[in-house]
């Protein structure tokens, strides 16, 4: 963010055509600069009629509350609906008492949220001993709420995570896992959290599988979503504007049972 507010750093990355301005506000030296951080850069996207994704509050400290300036900020300036904050694991560790206003506020700013599963069950939590943090952020009550919940990857091979493979049916399926999420319409909310909700975040034009929207999809080898999250399936087709740019053939396993052997395809009943 230092960076960022040095007005020649500054005015050559606008001047460079962004689309989102973002910052770091927990990076700060303290709660108000952090506060102060945010008011400036939200302040800049709404001049320009930029959107904002806010690296926010990424730390097992109950009193990390950026979110809350972001919120506020969001409402002051008109930014509903342009504003995402990521990550958010401080919620993981507030009270209850304090998250029940926070998110109030935070659904009438309309603020997306993205929560990233793998990096944050990764890095939250370090200074714990047992019990231990699981440190992504409240996604349950953040969907139940109203406010649109997407997951990310965040980090793919970098120093902080090794393990990243940019597969979102993964990024779900351990989302699901680690917010408890495994009934029915919470696991369809946590397939919503990698596909539809992504795309609102990023306010995409022409997207879904309506007459007219791009021709962008990826088929699965899955009968429906839970199924997706489940089998983590082969992707038969990667559709970009309606041209086939990669391929898959079914996965399908030989079982050997005594002389006989048997095909089976996972997604087909037995």
């Amino acid at each position: 963010m230092r960076y960022a507010r040095s007005p020649e750093n500054l005015k050559r990355a606008l001047d460079k055509g962004v689309d989102v301005v973002g910052g770091i506000p927990h990076f700060e030296r303290t709660q108000a600069d952090g506060a102060a951080s945010v008011a400036a850069l939200c302040e800049i996207a709404a001049d320009r009629g930029l959107m904002v994704d806010m690296h926010c509050d990424e730390s097992d400290d109950p009193w990390s509350r950026h979110v809350e300036s972001l919120a506020a900020e969001t409402t002051r300036l008109g930014l509903q609906g342009r504003v995402t904050g990521s990550h958010l694991t401080s919620m993981h560790s507030m009270d209850n008492y304090y998250v029940s206003k926070l998110i109030g506020l935070m659904a009438e700013a309309r603020l997306n949220v993205i929560a990233n599963p793998l990096i944050n069950i990764t890095l939250q939590g370090r200074h714990d001993t047992y019990p231990k943090r699981r440190g992504m952020t409240r996604v349950k009550e953040l969907m139940a709420a109203g406010l649109n919940v997407a997951c990310g990857h965040d980090c793919v091979m970098d120093p902080w995570y090794a393990m990243g493979s940019h597969d979102m049916l993964e990024v779900a399926n351990v989302g699901l896992h680690v917010g408890q999420m495994t009934g029915v319409g919470e696991m369809q909310a946590m397939f919503q959290s990698v596909t539809a909700n992504g795309a609102r975040t990023l306010n995409l034009d022409g997207y879904g599988l309506d007459v007219g929207c791009h021709g962008d999809l990826v088929v699965l080898q899955a009968r429906n979503p839970i199924e997706a999250l489940r089998l983590k399936p082969a992707r038969l087709w990667v559709v970009r504007r309606g041209r086939v740019i990669a391929q898959t053939p079914p996965v399908e396993a030989t079982v050997h049972l005594g002389n006989e052997t048997v095909k089976v395809d996972f997604t087909r009943p037995l």
